[in-house]
């Protein structure tokens, strides 16, 4: 198929040549002012403009203008025989490809109809590639090819280019965080602009301050004006992790600052608009939280238009030998190590494993091993010694029988201030006393495990 020009010339015997001269080359269409002109341009699918600039009564820079408003503009090249160099800038700063003059050399008009032709194909291509090259890198974290990921990723490309909330869902280490970014990045909004806030990590009033602002003097320590993290994040994303630990007042100004795109800031009554792209994430059951009366119904409606539930490491095991895989290469690179593959033993080892801290403890695991590892191969030796012990864990209703090694229950029954006191223990040593690490792997909240260490006296 040939590529479409339009002439645009009030002389017929100029149009006419210049049909003749180009028809085996393009498929021709002809107008001699700029009402017929913006009529072909509505109609049909026009590549190429060539126009003159005086139209009889009509102005070949207002065609151009008016070209350039269409959702599909052809590429313009502009002819008149009062050429000028201001002309000319003129031309081009409106958004013409070119200028020529009069008389006409038509090999010179060929030439550079052609190249304005292939410098929109390039550009057009070069389009494209910067779109695939940047879903491939916004989505290439997100690593497995199991049915339930493939699911998580393709609800990912479907929703990106909106501006509908998201909420993720699932255990804590299965890559909330990940999936916040690969939607950010494919977005189209500012890399730059994507601004996170850990929920858990803040008391109610700090929560306040950091996520809308205060003014100087609104309350004791605010010794000068803070912008907060949604004027921070205009333009672009906000991703609030743990967003199941904020206080019911927080609850309320963030359903107002989502329903009415605006915020204020503590001590002001001044409301301040936004635009920012809201993704919230959760380890917690936040519908449970709402019939508990714990969260509220309606902000839990707005933060819900779109669900991904991230799945969990223990349901999807093929994964496993791909991201211990992406794993190694990563941190023996990381730590200055030769890349040392998994002995079968090892990779069993791992398969069997039901990780309740998914793919941040598996992350763990491999580092661990790549670290220790002295031999030529990674043995199940070189892995921590959670990996190579059976563990005795209290069953999560989310964990199929199969894919989890079962508590066993002791002579006396279960007693459930002893099983959290031991699966506490047991978290804080696993993670040489790292709290937050231990609530990740826990499941809670660095808060709620303060709260247990407490409560139990440890």
């Amino acid at each position: 198929m040939l590529p479409t020009l339009l002439i645009v010339d009030d002389e017929r015997a100029t149009r006419e040549g210049l049909r003749s001269a180009l028809e085996d080359d393009f498929d021709i269409y002809l107008a001699s002012n700029n009402s017929e002109a913006l009529f072909i341009l509505k109609n049909e699918r026009i590549e190429l403009m060539l126009t003159d600039l005086r139209l009889g009564g009509d102005s070949g820079m207002d065609l151009i203008d008016e070209a350039a408003k269409l959702p599909s503009a052809p590429i313009i090249l502009m002819m008149t025989a009062y050429g000028s160099v201001d002309t000319a800038v003129e031309a081009m700063r409106r958004g013409a490809f070119h200028f020529v003059t009069k008389p006409l050399n038509l090999d010179e008009v060929e030439m550079l109809l052609k190249r304005a032709l292939r410098s929109r194909t390039l550009e057009a291509e070069n389009t494209q590639l910067t779109q695939q090259v940047k879903k491939g890198s916004s989505l290439s974290r997100i690593i497995g090819k199991s049915p339930e990921i493939k699911q998580v990723t393709d609800l990912i490309e479907q929703i990106a280019t909106t501006r509908a909330t998201v909420l993720i869902e699932g255990e804590s280490g299965t890559g909330k965080e990940v999936v916040a970014n690969s939607i950010h990045h494919l977005s189209g909004r500012p890399v730059s602009k994507l601004v996170v806030v850990n929920c858990a990590a803040l008391s109610p009033q700090l929560l306040e301050s950091e996520l809308f602002g205060h003014e100087k003097g609104s309350f004791t320590g605010a010794s000068q004006k803070r912008i907060g993290r949604f004027e921070q994040a205009d333009g672009g994303t906000l991703f609030l992790d743990e967003i199941g630990e904020i206080d019911q007042a927080t609850q309320v100004k963030l359903l107002r600052a989502i329903s009415e795109r605006s915020i204020e800031r503590v001590g002001s009554n001044q409301p301040i608009k936004v635009d920012v792209r809201l993704i919230a994430a959760t380890n917690r059951n936040l519908k449970q939280m709402v019939q508990e009366g714990t969260f509220r119904e309606d902000l839990y409606f707005r933060l819900n238009v779109v669900s991904i539930t991230m799945p969990t490491l223990r349901a999807r095991p093929e994964d496993i030998v791909l991201m211990a895989n992406s794993f190694l290469h990563e941190f023996a690179e990381e730590n200055k190590r030769p890349f040392k593959p998994l002995s079968d033993s090892a990779l069993h080892q791992l398969i069997s494993y039901s990780w309740p801290g998914n793919v941040r403890e598996l992350r763990t695991a491999i580092e661990h091993g790549v670290v220790m590892s002295n031999a030529e191969m990674i043995e199940v030796k070189h892995l921590p010694r959670f990996v190579q012990e059976p563990q005795t864990e209290i069953p999560n209703s989310n964990t199929s029988p199969k894919s989890q090694n079962q508590a066993v229950a002791p002579p006396n029954g279960f007693n459930l201030h002893q099983l959290q006191e031991t699966a506490i223990r047991g978290a804080l040593a696993q993670t040489e006393d790292n709290r937050t690490r231990a609530a990740e792997l826990l499941g809670i909240s660095r808060r709620t495990l303060q709260r247990k260490i407490k409560e139990l006296g440890l």
